[in-house]
């Protein structure tokens, strides 16, 4: 019974609300590309993914290349391996400069690796990516390893 609602073709994130949504979710990062999780606690409704490429990145012909790179990466993903998208979340790709020149299949497989990553724990956001740079100067103080406060 679970096994049809693994194999759904994923849905595409097209408005802006949504994809702000996701930005409270898990954030998986990678070389070439960030992956952003929500949980939307609709198991029967199939995954979405959305693809973003900042202006940061390139032209628009770079932006254009990356956004289709990771397009078929996500395709290929999902036919090829065992890792698929979780129905019920919601996922963003934020397209890094380095994923215009990388190989194919290492694109594809930080995907697999990012995917398989986020589905051990939905629901938990990796804060370390968001951590004000006032607080930043204070886990490397002398005497305090980086992981002090945590420990």
């Amino acid at each position: 019974m679970a096994n049809p609602d693994e194999t759904m073709k994923p849905g595409r994130l097209l408005s802006r609300p949504d994809f702000l949504a996701v930005q409270k979710g898990l954030r998986l990062r990678g070389p070439y590309f960030l992956l952003e999780v929500l949980d939307r606690k609709q198991p029967d409704q199939p995954a979405r993914v959305g693809f973003t490429v900042t202006k940061k990145q390139g032209n628009a012909v770079e932006r254009n290349r990356m956004r289709r790179r990771l397009r078929e990466a996500v395709r290929l993903s999902a036919v090829a391996t065992g890792v698929t998208f979780r129905p019920g979340h919601d996922y963003v790709v934020v397209a890094r400069r380095d994923c215009l020149n990388a190989p194919f299949d290492r694109i594809g497989a930080a995907l697999v690796l990012r995917l398989a990553g986020g589905q051990g724990k939905p629901g938990k956001r990796n804060v370390s990516a968001r951590q004000p740079a006032a607080d930043m100067h204070n886990t490397n103080a002398p005497g305090q390893s980086p992981k002090g406060a945590q420990e």
